[in-house]
């Protein structure tokens, strides 16, 4: 198990339940035990939650694993199943389920800068949280989930936030630009600065961030930075091994890769999604719990096996006090409509329809509705 995040932990739980009783070896890159992350730019980072809180293991469970933490993976040797070390040590096996994630794109030219920060390990919110209980304002370069969220957070500690979009509508990704200006605007409505359209030319500061400097001349002073442009695979330890890389690690439904005896779960593997007959990268919290049973059971068959459907890809997120939750594919939906609420009281159901036919669907504040509505699609386009 290359990885031990959510992803890995999820697919050696899997193993153990459906039969494995076999050496179970545990490779994670960092030091800590498997960690729940989606709280560490709410809760923990408000300081409601403590690092215990996150532990994703129960106190009495025990997999039997041998856990190697601290040591990075730097290579896979195809000919001998073996994982190579950073420490020099390789690990041979049967089979390998590779789960290592991705990381956070990075600034270019903010490296060795004090006050500018990525999150997305729990050493990241650490750092970001001893800066942000000492206030200030605080510039967040990236409109996405992580971005809103720090940005929610930080307000409600008291901090001056300024979010930097360089698309002209945040969320128009996942949501589109109709429900990604709704759900935006709940940033203008809590009195953060939310600049559109504004790309980033970079930073000022000699050791420490004093500004964000942007394409159009402006200067956004800052005296903390938070970049939030997304997340690249971790996949770059596979150079060379074989294994077809697109986007991560290119993976048929059951998370088969293209080496035998090798599959792929988590934030790193480019899934092939039957929905949507294409390959689809998903880095959330539900896929990597969900999506390992099926990779398991296909390493454990040494082979083939026909999944079950995949549920529609769903996520949530916490901001300013409204729960917003998403389910199934925004792209190429033809028509939105709101079906409850109103989008100006950020109390809302929307749902996204292709042909009359519903595919996806955005809650705010409305979990009973969109429970119901995320049943029927997953239902309708199974």
């Amino acid at each position: 198990m290359v990885g031990a995040s959510l992803a890995g932990l999820s697919a050696a739980r899997s193993l153990r339940k459906q039969g494995y009783d076999g050496r179970l070896v545990v490779i994670g890159e960092e030091l800590h035990r498997p960690y729940d992350r989606p709280p560490l730019s709410k809760e923990f980072l408000a300081g409601i939650l403590g690092e215990a809180e996150l532990a994703l293991e129960s106190a009495d469970e025990d997999l039997a694993a041998e856990w190697l933490l601290g040591v990075r993976a730097t290579g896979l040797d195809h000919t001998e199943r073996a994982v190579r070390l950073a420490d020099g040590r390789e690990v041979r096996a049967d089979g390998v389920v590779i789960a290592t994630g991705a990381a956070a794109r990075t600034l270019p030219g903010s490296e060795g800068l004090a006050g500018v920060h990525t999150l997305r390990t729990l050493d990241d919110a650490r750092a970001l949280r001893g800066e942000l209980a000492e206030g200030g304002r605080l510039v967040v370069i990236g409109g996405g989930f992580i971005g809103a969220e720090v940005a929610s957070t930080a307000r409600a500690l008291g901090l001056d936030v300024t979010v930097v979009e360089a698309a002209p509508t945040p969320l128009a990704g996942p949501l589109g630009e109709a429900m990604g200006a709704v759900v935006s605007g709940l940033h203008t409505d809590h009195g953060v600065r939310l600049l559109c359209g504004a790309g980033v030319k970079g930073l000022s500061g000699e050791t420490r961030v004093d500004a964000v400097l942007l394409e159009d001349g402006r200067s956004i002073p800052a005296d903390i930075v938070v970049v939030g442009v997304g997340a690249r695979p971790c996949v770059e330890w596979l150079a060379g091994s074989g294994i077809a890389l697109d986007n991560g690690v290119k993976c048929g439904a059951d998370g088969r890769t293209s080496l035998a005896g090798v599959v792929a779960v988590g934030d790193c593997a480019n899934w092939y999604d039957p929905r949507t007959a294409a390959h689809r990268r998903v880095e959330h919290w539900t896929g990597a719990r969900e999506r390992p049973d099926a990779a398991v059971a296909t390493l454990l068959a040494g082979g083939a096996v026909e999944p079950g459907a995949p549920r529609p890809p769903y996520f949530w997120s916490d901001q300013y006090g409204v729960k917003i939750q998403f389910a199934g594919h925004a792209a190429g939906a033809d028509s939105v409509t709101i079906e409850a609420g109103a989008a100006d009281d950020r109390d809302v159901l929307a749902v996204y329809r292709r042909a009359g036919h519903p595919v996806a669907v955005l809650g705010m504040n409305q979990p009973r509705l969109f429970t119901r509505w995320r049943k029927q699609i997953a239902s309708t386009t199974s």
